[in-house]
């Protein structure tokens, strides 16, 4: 893991800006101390998995993705449908997030299927990680650099963004706030698998993005503590999913939704649908 690659950003749509409310300054700063705090009780940790990623597996330590993220701009009435795609509007500023590599790399132009339970893909320090979500502990880097905050709707790739706002009207409505390690879906709901799932963690979003606040904030951050360590809440075992939720693998079989083939393919994680973008040592 070296500076270079935490000071990388991905190309960024230009929009207006919106000045914070004092409100949000303080919801603002409460994520960024608590990642800051995080960051500096987590080094020696991260250090250990950098170093056991390398030795166990031949690969990048890091592994990164394209994602949507806020979305500054003033709306007076929705966009007409389609409109987004040919004005070329992603739904927001696009970021890369940055996770620990959990899966083994693959041949690039291979494409992505869902994986089993127990997909031999993923490395015997990987399914630990997935376990417990120390994949997850860069993204405390995002939200210092302003990609993210620790609470927030999970950041979702462009392509699978730009289909689910085709068929959820209200889905561009939670770009409206930074994207999230965790949040209000993923305490409440497990791992979506169907658009009807897509739809209902939606209404947490919404519901989170009207009530935010220091308070809800740092409530969210509580109750996401159990979700991890007793791994129940929004983990996939104690709602009958399939390991940590359908894994987007790199085959040779037929593709899953957001598929871009490539190296280091990481399983879909954390109620989401990962690609492959890029990966960085």
């Amino acid at each position: 893991m070296t500076m270079d690659t935490m000071n990388q950003r991905a190309p960024e749509t230009p929009v207006p800006s919106r000045a914070l409310s004092g409100r949000e300054r303080i919801r603002r700063g409460l994520n960024v101390f608590v990642s800051g705090v995080g960051i500096v009780l987590s080094a020696p940790l991260m250090l250990v998995i950098a170093i056991l990623i390398k030795l166990t597996s031949p690969g990048p330590v890091l592994f990164t993705q394209l994602r949507v993220g806020l979305d500054r701009r003033e709306r007076s009435s929705p966009e007409p449908e389609g409109s987004c795609r040919r004005n070329g509007n992603t739904g927001g500023r696009p970021f890369r997030i940055y996770k620990f590599r959990t899966m083994t790399t693959q041949q690039s132009g291979a494409a992505q299927v869902w994986a089993a339970p127990d997909d031999p893909r993923i490395t015997p320090v990987g399914r630990v990680l997935r376990k417990f979500r120390l994949d997850e502990l860069p993204q405390l880097f995002n939200v210092i650099k302003g990609d993210m905050n620790l609470v927030g709707p999970r950041p979702e790739q462009v392509e699978i963004f730009q289909s689910l706002r085709e068929k959820l009207e209200e889905y561009p409505a939670r770009q409206r706030v930074l994207p999230g390690i965790t949040g209000l879906a993923q305490v409440n709901q497990g791992y979506d698998q169907s658009l009807e799932d897509v739809s209902g963690k939606l209404r947490y979003d919404l519901e989170y993005v009207q009530a935010r606040s220091p308070a809800v904030d740092l409530s969210i951050m509580l109750r996401t503590v159990p979700v991890v360590l007793l791994r129940n809440g929004s983990n996939p075992e104690a709602n009958g999913k399939n390991g940590r939720g359908s894994e987007a693998s790199s085959t040779s079989g037929s593709s899953g939704p957001g598929s871009n083939g490539g190296e280091g393919a990481e399983g879909r994680d954390g109620g989401e649908r990962e690609g492959v973008e890029d990966v960085k040592s």
